[in-house]
C-alpha cells in the first residue's frame, strides 16, 4: 500500500509539474506543499524559497487579509477568477487571474490550492489600446471633425440586391441612437458596416471605440469595460473604461456572445440604467452610448447554449442585421474579384486582365467559409503570381480552393448535362416550394428550415 501511495504522489507531482499555469497548493496550517515552477517564474522566486514556507514568511508583502490562500482556509469557501496585479521579487508587473479552492478530505479541511493564469501580454495590451483611445477622445475633444473609423457606406460595394437592401436599412437606421444587433459569418463585413453606420448618424464627429469580448478573462474585461479605480485590486489604477470613452459616440462590442454571463448582466445594468461604475468604486457616472453589438453565431444558438443572456438580447436587439455568406451572392463573387484585381493591379503595378472563365466557375463553386476577406486574400494570392497582361487562370488559385472539384468537373464540356446554375435554380425552386408548404406559407418558418436569412428567402420568391 506504502509503495502505491507513493507511485500516485510522485504521479500527481509530475502531472502537476506539467501544467502550463502557476499552482500554489498549502496545507490547512498555510505551509507551502507544492509550488510549480510557472508559479515561481511568475513570482520571480525559486520553487525552493516557497516550499516549505507559510505563506506570509515566502510573501512578507501579505497579510492573512490579502492572501487569498490563507482566507480560503479560514472560511472552506472557493474564489473563483480573481484579478491581481503585482511587482514581483525581479521588479516585473505581473497581472493573473487566480481561482483559490479548498482541500477537502472526508469532511475536513486540509488545505488549498491556488491555480494562477498569468494575463500580463493581455493586460499590457490592453492598457496600452486605452490609452490610445483615451488620448484619442482627448485630441478629439480639441477638432470635433476628426474621426477614427475608416469605413463609410459609400465603401460597401455589392451587386447583390440583398446586401443593398441591408445597406439601405442600416443608412435609415443611423439616424437614431437605438441598439444595433449585427450577426454574419466570419468575414462578411459586419465592422465595415459598423464604421459606416457611425460616421452616418448624428454622432459621426463623437468617438468610435471598438471593444472585442472574446478571449479576455472576465475580471480583465471587466476593467477594460466599465474602468478601475486605484486600490479597487492590487496595482490597479484610476483608469476608465470604454464606456466612458465612448461618451457620446457608439460603442460597438465584437463577439458579445464570448462575454461571460456574469459580466452580461453587470452589462444589462449599465445599458438600463445609463450610468457606469469604475471597479472598486461606488461612485457611478452617466454615460450616452450607442451600442452596436455583433455575433459570429446565430442568435438561436447563442440563447440555446446559453452563451447569450435573453434579457441582454432583447435589449440590444432592438434593430437586428444579418449579412448573408458570400456563397449566397453569387454574383458579388464576381464582382468583388475584378474589383480585387483592379486595386491591386494599382498596387502592384501590374495589369492582370481579369479570370478566366474555368477559374471564374470554381470561384462560384467553392464554398467560402471565410467570406469576402477569404476571396480578397485568395485574389492577393494570384496576383503575385499572375503575369501581365494575361488573365488569372485555375493554376494559380490556392490549392485548398483547387482541391474543392475536380478540373475535369470545372470546366464545361459538350454534354447532355444542363448548365449548373439552370439546374440548380430548378432544384432550389423546388426546395423552396417544398419549404413554404411544409410551414403553411410562413417565410420566417421557411427560411429557418432553409438556413437562408428571411430577406434572402423573399428575394428568391420574388424571382421564382
Amino acid at each position: 500500500m506504502i509503495s502505491g501511495s507513493l507511485e500516485t504522489a510522485e504521479t500527481l507531482n509530475a502531472i502537476l509539474k506539467t501544467i502550463d499555469e502557476g499552482i500554489h497548493v498549502v496545507n490547512a496550517n498555510g505551509i507551502t506543499i507544492f509550488y510549480n515552477s510557472v508559479a515561481a517564474s511568475l513570482d520571480g522566486l525559486t520553487m525552493e524559497e516557497v516550499h516549505n514556507q507559510h505563506v506570509l514568511e515566502a510573501f512578507p508583502s501579505l497579510t492573512k487579509e490579502t492572501s487569498t490562500l490563507l482566507k480560503v482556509i479560514q472560511t472552506g469557501t472557493p474564489i473563483y477568477n480573481k484579478h491581481q496585479s503585482y511587482m514581483n521579487r525581479k521588479g516585473k508587473q505581473i497581472d493573473t487571474v487566480n481561482s483559490t479552492l479548498p482541500l477537502w478530505l472526508n469532511g475536513e479541511l486540509i488545505g488549498a490550492v491556488e491555480v494562477a493564469k498569468d494575463i500580463s501580454k493581455v493586460k499590457q495590451l490592453s492598457d496600452k489600446l486605452l490609452e490610445l483611445q483615451a488620448k484619442m477622445k482627448k485630441s478629439k475633444s480639441k477638432n470635433d471633425n476628426q474621426s477614427y473609423s475608416t469605413y463609410y457606406f459609400d465603401d460597401i460595394l455589392s451587386v447583390d440586391p440583398i446586401l443593398n437592401q441591408i445597406k439601405e436599412q442600416c443608412q435609415k437606421a443611423s439616424r437614431t441612437s437605438s441598439p444595433i444587433m449585427i450577426y454574419g459569418e466570419t468575414g462578411t463585413g459586419k465592422e465595415m458596416f459598423v464604421q459606416a453606420i457611425h460616421h452616418a448618424s448624428p454622432r459621426a464627429n463623437k468617438p468610435f471605440v471598438v471593444q472585442n469580448c472574446a478571449a479576455i478573462p472576465g475580471p480583465l474585461l471587466e476593467g477594460i469595460l466599465f474602468g478601475t479605480t486605484k486600490g479597487s485590486f492590487t496595482g490597479a489604477i484610476d483608469r476608465p473604461g470604454v464606456f466612458e470613452l465612448a461618451d457620446e459616440g457608439t460603442l460597438f462590442l465584437d463577439e458579445i456572445n464570448s462575454m461571460p454571463i456574469e459580466l452580461q448582466a453587470k452589462l444589462l445594468r449599465v445599458i438600463q440604467e445609463g450610468v457606469v461604475q469604475r471597479v472598486g468604486s461606488t461612485n457611478v457616472r452617466k454615460v450616452d452610448v450607442r451600442i452596436i453589438s455583433a455575433l459570429n453565431e446565430s442568435p438561436e444558438q447563442c440563447l440555446s447554449n446559453g452563451v447569450l443572456r435573453q434579457d441582454l438580447f432583447f435589449r440590444l436587439n432592438v434593430v437586428y442585421i444579418e449579412l448573408p455568406p458570400l456563397r449566397e451572392r453569387l454574383k458579388d463573387i464576381s464582382f468583388l474579384s475584378h474589383r480585387f484585381i483592379k486595386d491591386l493591379n494599382t498596387a502592384f503595378k501590374k495589369n492582370v486582365t481579369g479570370l478566366t472563365e474555368e477559374a471564374e466557375h470554381l470561384l462560384y463553386e467553392y464554398k467560402w467559409p471565410g467570406n469576402i476577406r477569404e476571396l480578397k486574400h485568395a485574389i492577393e494570392h494570384c496576383m503575385n503570381f499572375a503575369d501581365n497582361d494575361s488573365p488569372i487562370g485555375i493554376s494559380l488559385l490556392p490549392k485548398h480552393i483547387k482541391d474543392t472539384m475536380t478540373l475535369e468537373k470545372t470546366i464545361p464540356k459538350h454534354s447532355t448535362i444542363p448548365p449548373l446554375r439552370e439546374a440548380l435554380g430548378k432544384y432550389e425552386k423546388q426546395l423552396i416550394k417544398m419549404a413554404l408548404k411544409q410551414t403553411d406559407g410562413n417565410i420566417q418558418q421557411a427560411a429557418r428550415i432553409l438556413q437562408v436569412p428571411r430577406q434572402t428567402l423573399q428575394y428568391k420568391m420574388k424571382q421564382k
